[in-house]
């Protein structure tokens, strides 16, 4: 019986050592790895150079994934199978993400370069206080335009401008029904974030009329089609037509005068987040005057960090086209998230102009 004994026991010690160790590394797992932190952003949406200096700076190595929708980044959150530190959803997002407790309050004493950032984009009805968020870069939908290609009469100034008829089949569109629909609505000096079912139906009815002039509705390929001027003009955002402008100097931008939307990218830290000290690290490094300043040089949208904008060329913060003046500003609208039901409505219209297109 002896010999039996000893085996039990030493399987029993055996078993006991497996279990902690299993237990040890199943901890190590959930709490992440202090020097590593896992990034999750939109495609060529920081400098590269930066999260290199990070790491030298820190000692955290960067995991860098991106997404191409904030949908899509939602719903990889939401499924919960990757450790993401930091995302950057929209502001509607943001509100969404909210809802469905996906997000880590911040500890705002571990970000004292958040004093960087101007308050003018801070406490923002999508999330007072800054509980959740810190912006990172905030834009508009505009027109981008080439004033060689069209009639000189043609500025922009208005919405209505995209209507004339010697656009035909000149204009591209982003693949979006918040901009498109957004854009009908403006036109007609409404909110774009209606829930008036007549008003959408005029806007929609409206857009109907423009179909004559789109030569196409596209994502990111708007981008190289309008440097090679395949199109004359195009709806999209800021960014998008910075970075075009940048290739094509002829081009142009114009933010219409009937306002348009205003839009934010934020830093957040999701729940999945596994190493929350270095998620907040990292968002304090990016609000670094120098980091946010050379970051916008590079991505070519506009930051809300003030004390960048004094170390970036005069010129380029200076230009109303991308950073607008006070009383179109006031005209601009952040989009609220309207709720599945009325989400569906847009996309519904939306689908229905799209069709309408020969």
């Amino acid at each position: 019986m002896k010999p039996l004994i000893q085996a039990t026991i030493a399987i029993l010690v055996i078993c006991g050592i497996l279990f902690f160790t299993a237990d040890r590394l199943e901890s190590a797992g959930s709490k992440g790895s202090t020097d590593t932190i896992t990034v999750y952003n939109w495609g060529e949406y920081i400098d590269p150079d930066l999260i290199k200096q990070f790491t030298e700076e820190t000692g955290i190595k960067v995991v860098y994934e991106t997404f191409d929708s904030n949908e899509a980044m939602m719903t990889k959150i939401q499924q919960g199978g990757s450790a993401y530190d930091i995302a950057v959803p929209s502001e509607y997002m943001v509100e969404m993400m909210k809802e469905k407790d996906l997000l880590i309050p911040l500890d705002h004493s571990k970000l004292p370069n958040l004093q960087n950032i101007d308050p003018y984009y801070l406490d923002l009805p999508f999330d007072p206080s800054n509980k959740y968020t810190v912006p990172y870069f905030w834009g508009t939908v505009g027109v981008v335009f080439n004033p060689n290609l069209i009639d000189d009469h043609l500025t922009f100034d208005s919405w209505d401008d995209l209507w004339d008829p010697a656009l035909s089949g000149k204009v591209f569109l982003v693949d979006g029904s918040r901009e498109v629909m957004g854009m009908g609505l403006n036109s007609l000096g409404e909110s774009l974030n209606s829930k008036d079912d007549a008003l959408l139906r005029k806007a929609t009815d409206k857009l109907i009329h423009l179909s004559p002039n789109i030569k196409a509705i596209i994502g990111d390929e708007i981008t190289p089609l309008m440097i090679n001027n395949e199109a004359s003009v195009a709806l999209t955002w800021s960014g998008q037509a910075a970075d075009m402008m940048w290739e094509n100097e002829e081009l142009d931008y114009a933010i219409p005068k009937e306002g348009s939307n205003l839009w934010f990218d934020n830093l957040v830290i999701p729940k999945t987040a596994a190493n929350v000290d270095g998620a907040h690290a990292f968002i304090n490094f990016m609000l670094d005057a120098e980091v946010a300043a050379q970051n916008a040089d590079y991505v070519g949208y506009a930051t809300p960090n003030a004390a960048a904008m004094q170390l970036m060329d005069p010129e380029v913060v200076a230009d109303e086209r991308f950073y607008p003046n006070e009383e179109l500003k006031n005209k601009l609208e952040v989009y609220e998230n309207l709720g599945l039901e009325w989400l569906g409505k847009y996309n519904e219209y939306f689908l229905e102009f799209k069709m309408s297109i020969r």
